[in-house]
């Protein structure tokens, strides 16, 4: 782990990121633009929309720290919006720009928060939760869209992901 947490109970959940971090990029190794768009005759999410997902979610997060950053590929995900139907979706490399520029940042205040910080209670509609619970959820939905991403990779005949 690059920084030890201020909080204890963000230890697992940085070892957790930093992975997440470098597994995107490694999941979507040498993916190509067409098949990051390919949904095989299903319903379900592409390559693409997994993708700019996990980089929609780490900007939301980011807000609760302070971070305004905009993404240049959010469009498509604003209120957290499903796959749409027969949209062009950014390009691999484009989500890729907008992951190098806010994980380091949430990097950052995440090792930073303070258990005050974690406990706060966050304000959406219908839920109630602590930034830490969202965190948390983020975290648990991050692993699983790379394993959504890494099963694509095998359905469209690449070579399976590489963890080293």
């Amino acid at each position: 782990m690059k920084t030890k947490p201020i909080s204890n109970r963000m230890y697992g959940i940085m070892v957790l990121y930093e992975m997440h971090t470098d597994f995107l990029l490694r999941a979507l190794a040498d993916i190509d633009e067409k098949d990051a768009q390919k949904r095989l005759d299903t319903k379900a999410n592409h390559i693409a929309w997994i993708t700019g997902s996990i980089v929609d979610g780490r900007y939301f997060l980011a807000k609760s720290f302070g971070i305004e950053l905009k993404s240049a590929t959010g469009a498509l995900f604003a209120g957290h919006k499903g796959i749409v139907d027969d949209a062009v979706y950014p390009s691999l490399a484009d989500f890729k720009a907008d992951w190098a520029q806010i994980s380091p940042l949430l990097q950052d205040a995440l090792t930073q928060a303070t258990d005050e910080k974690l406990d706060e209670q966050l304000e959406m509609p219908g839920m109630e939760m602590t930034l830490f619970e969202m965190i948390s959820f983020n975290t648990y939905r991050e692993a699983n869209c790379i394993g959504q991403i890494a099963l694509w990779r095998r359905l469209l005949n690449y070579p399976g992901m590489n963890y080293m």
